[in-house]
């Protein structure tokens, strides 16, 4: 299968950091090919990155183009309308009509430990994830590890959600629709699959959703206001502020949100907020207060900020620094 072709520069997109900083949970990396396989969109992809080039793959999806684009007269032009419509969706997922490097230069002026921590942490990107995918998968991180999360994920996947493909020997699925996960047995079979307590705040939170308006309810929240929308999120059985913030941030555009948790919260008192340190819990006005003093400090991207702070205060990725993912491209000497 040829690879496709999407100008990007490493500076603009790295992906170990944003595919592999707990956004989504649906990537693997094979470090033999230097090769990502994942889902999104109904749609099985690889991806690899050059110096200048971000190469993808199509190896299934569930996706077709609207039969109003298709103009197309001979097989060349089917392709290109094909892949054209696919690149458009890896294009939003990255959020790439974003110029990155300008921001990182913004958020260096501002933050002397941001401008430290971007050296090596160039090119995270604030993935724009489908609002459903992403609410459910963070229910499913409450209390919980990575692969364990990741493992959840693809349960709800595999028993609710649609088969796209298999390759190498190995099925994909799409995430289930909303209407899949609120159906009165949902909450029984997934205590069954090991989701705990998380099983009743899905099937409850996706039968809320249902009530509401379905899918386009969260097309409401992508219009309101940053705090409304929030306020709304956390009506959801199950759903805190870290969570609603997460939602709001990765799928709602909102990225003046900012999740706070254990390890935020160390970062904040470590090293801007001296005041809070050696606190136990992290209470309600605390998480107000480290909130705004990073959108004081970012602007209406902060959460996006922070995010490559979290990411380079993370342990797996400050031993990772061999890999060719987290290796800054050194620039060319002039002779």
């Amino acid at each position: 299968m040829n690879w496709n072709k999407l100008l990007c520069n490493r500076n603009e997109l790295q992906l170990l950091g944003t595919l592999n900083g707990g956004q989504s949970f649906r990537w693997t990396y094979n470090k033999d090919k230097d090769e990502w396989t994942g889902v999104f969109s109904k749609t099985v992809w690889k991806l690899k990155h050059t110096e200048d080039c971000l190469h993808y793959q199509i190896i299934g999806s569930l996706k077709k183009p609207p039969e109003s684009n298709i103009k197309a007269k001979t097989s060349k032009d089917m392709y290109k309308l094909k892949y054209e419509y696919f690149e458009a969706m890896l294009k939003k997922y990255f959020r790439l009509e974003l110029p990155l490097t300008k921001y990182y230069d913004e958020w260096s002026e501002k933050d002397e430990i941001f401008k430290a921590a971007c050296k090596q942490f160039y090119g995270i990107r604030m993935l724009a994830q489908e609002p459903v995918e992403n609410l459910f998968s963070f229910i499913c991180s409450q209390n919980n590890h990575i692969s364990r999360i990741s493992s959840m994920v693809e349960k709800l996947c595999t028993f609710y959600g649609e088969e796209i493909c298999e390759y190498d020997g190995v099925k994909y699925y799409s995430f289930p629709d909303v209407n899949k996960l609120s159906g009165s047995q949902v909450e029984a079979k997934l205590r069954e699959l090991g989701f705990g307590y998380r099983a009743k705040f899905i099937q409850k939170s996706a039968a809320q959703i249902i009530e509401w308006g379905g899918e386009e309810w969260f097309d409401t929240l992508q219009n309101m206001k940053y705090k409304e929308a929030r306020q709304e999120l956390m009506k959801l059985c199950g759903i805190g502020p870290k969570v609603a913030d997460c939602i709001c941030l990765m799928s709602l555009n909102h990225l003046e949100a900012l999740p706070v948790d254990t390890h935020v919260y160390q970062i904040a008192a470590h090293n801007y907020l001296p005041h809070l340190r050696g606190k136990k819990n992290v209470t309600d006005k605390m998480y107000t207060e480290i909130g705004d003093h990073f959108r004081q400090l970012y602007g209406d991207m902060a959460g996006w900020a922070h995010t490559v702070l979290f990411c380079a205060d993370l342990k797996k990725f400050q031993t990772d620094t061999s890999d060719t993912e987290n290796s800054k491209p050194k620039k060319k000497r002039k002779k």
